[in-house]
């Protein structure tokens, strides 16, 4: 075998080899998709489990795990109903409020409203339906901490690729 064949068949081989790479590149591809798949479902197994401690400590996953200062029954009413829904009125919410603990006067709802207000875990808006409220971004986030969830799905987790 001359020099000229040798050299021949290094080429061949390399050609081989890089074709061999590209074709595992290729089939690889769908377990990487896999691999995202799984870090997303240990996410959400995380949150799940997460969410059985909270209940299992505190028998309740209820907004004043977030918010300690919540100490009255109807201040933790109108933050569940607000995390329900937002862009509430203090009418909505007194309705929502009376259908969850039987009782609520608007007087007292709106009283406790301007203190949520104050603290900062509520936010008001003009609206249509005149003044609206809303739970604060800052207690959403908080909030989706303490649940273990990401605040928006739509956002790829940092080292979880773009399965998101």
């Amino acid at each position: 075998m001359g020099e000229g064949d040798l050299q021949d068949d290094v080429r061949e081989l390399r050609k081989q080899v890089e074709a061999l790479r590209e074709v595992l590149g290729e089939v690889a591809e769908p377990y990487r998709e896999i691999a995202g798949y799984f870090d997303q479902l240990q996410t959400i197994t995380r949150g799940y489990f997460r969410l059985l401690d909270l209940y299992a400590k505190h028998g309740a996953v209820s907004p004043d795990l977030v918010i300690p200062g919540l100490k009255d029954d109807i201040s933790k009413h109108i933050v569940t109903v607000l995390f329900e829904k937002g862009d509430r009125n203090i009418s909505q919410i007194t309705e929502s409020v009376k259908g969850k603990r039987g009782t609520a006067s608007r007087r007292i709802v709106r009283e406790r409203i301007q203190e949520l207000e104050g603290q900062g875990v509520l936010v008001s808006a003009r609206g249509s339906r005149g003044r609206t409220f809303r739970v604060s971004e800052e207690i959403v986030e908080k909030w989706s901490q303490v649940l273990g969830f990401p605040k928006y799905k739509d956002q790829p987790v940092q080292g979880q690729g773009n399965t998101r």
